[in-house]
């Protein structure tokens, strides 16, 4: 008797022993994640700031079980280029995609390491999710991720009520990048059915920003900047401009407004990270990138800053001062 269960002893401690060893080599795994970013601005950083905190409070965390590899790409698509290919080379788990630039160059070059984009206006157009693969469906392939589609209209809608009288409003937009296009469509559509002007002026780098700001100065009687990283980036010489010539200040993203914008109504890009960190605590689970939907943001909030309306000359409305959800005195 003892002959023939010896033997099945043997094998049951035998895989006992390996699904053990197999598990704690698991447990013991260290993830490693690529993080590419366009370029540097508080929008874009707390959306990696988002990711991480997500991840972490999920048991990720850096040092312990995670490894980041933060590149950016400082504007420069070869630079996002080379980004992807070290990224395909050091072969890392996961990749966090921040803006539509770098994820087009992630996505063009990597296919069979999961992705997770994040701030990104248009997913489809820009050809990091197939276009039958509307917000909320499963992209089939290595990708999924989080967009930052803006309420144009809606913003531009509200941004009229703080100035009625301009009639002549400006932006400032970077024509190569596709996010900025896409809004600027919107922009051009809302214009029209708000009745107003929109004069545009057009940069390739963050070192033309301020001679574009300047540009528009006695042309416009506001300016608006929408979902550009290169005129976010260089925001501060567009305040400058703003508060010199007393033109009102408007932006799409809410951490432009502690840098001198008078009112954004938009989204708290940390939250946007956090969605699409959540994406990717799934994905290191063991779930499929491309079973995993995509979706867009949709929590929106309106931020005012009393001390920028003061110094480009504008009194900000007591009803609508009401319907802040944050306001900045000083």
């Amino acid at each position: 008797m003892w002959k023939k269960l010896c033997p099945i002893l043997i094998f049951i401690l035998i895989v006992t022993v390996v699904i053990s060893f197999a598990q704690e080599k698991k447990a013991k795994k260290m993830f490693k994640i690529g993080v590419t970013q366009i370029v540097s601005h508080p929008s874009l950083d707390k959306d990696a700031k988002g990711f991480e905190k997500a991840l972490a409070e999920a048991g990720f965390k850096e040092g312990v079980n995670v490894t980041y590899d933060r590149q950016n790409a400082q504007g420069d698509m070869a630079n996002a280029q080379t980004i992807a290919q070290k990224f395909l080379d050091a072969k890392v788990d996961l990749i966090h995609s921040i803006a539509t630039p770098t994820s087009q160059a992630i996505v063009k070059t990597i296919k069979n390491i999961p992705v997770v984009f994040s701030s990104v206006t248009d997913p489809v157009n820009a050809g990091l999710v197939p276009k039958t693969s509307p917000p909320g469906t499963k992209s089939g392939t290595n990708v999924t991720g989080v967009s930052d589609r803006w309420p144009v209209f809606l913003q531009f809608e509200m941004y009229t009520k703080f100035v009625p009288k301009a009639n002549q409003w400006g932006t400032i937009y970077n024509a190569g990048e596709a996010n900025s296009l896409v809004h600027i469509k919107e922009m051009r559509e809302s214009a029209k059915r708000l009745g107003v002007e929109l004069i545009e002026a057009t940069v390739s780098s963050s070192a033309e920003v301020m001679q574009a700001a300047q540009s528009l100065a006695g042309k416009v009687k506001a300016i608006n900047i929408t979902s550009d990283n290169t005129a976010v980036s260089a925001f501060e010489a567009i305040v400058k401009v703003c508060n010199e010539k007393k033109i009102p200040l408007f932006a799409g993203d809410v951490a432009s407004v502690p840098r001198g914008a008078i009112v954004a109504y938009g989204l708290d890009y940390e939250l946007i990270g956090e969605s699409a960190g959540r994406k990717a605590v799934r994905i290191l689970k063991g779930e499929n990138a491309g079973d995993i939907p995509w979706g867009q943001a949709e929590k929106f909030s309106l931020h005012v800053s009393e001390k920028a309306a003061k110094a480009q000359g504008i009194v900000i409305p007591p009803d609508l001062l009401k319907k802040a959800d944050k306001v900045i005195k000083e």
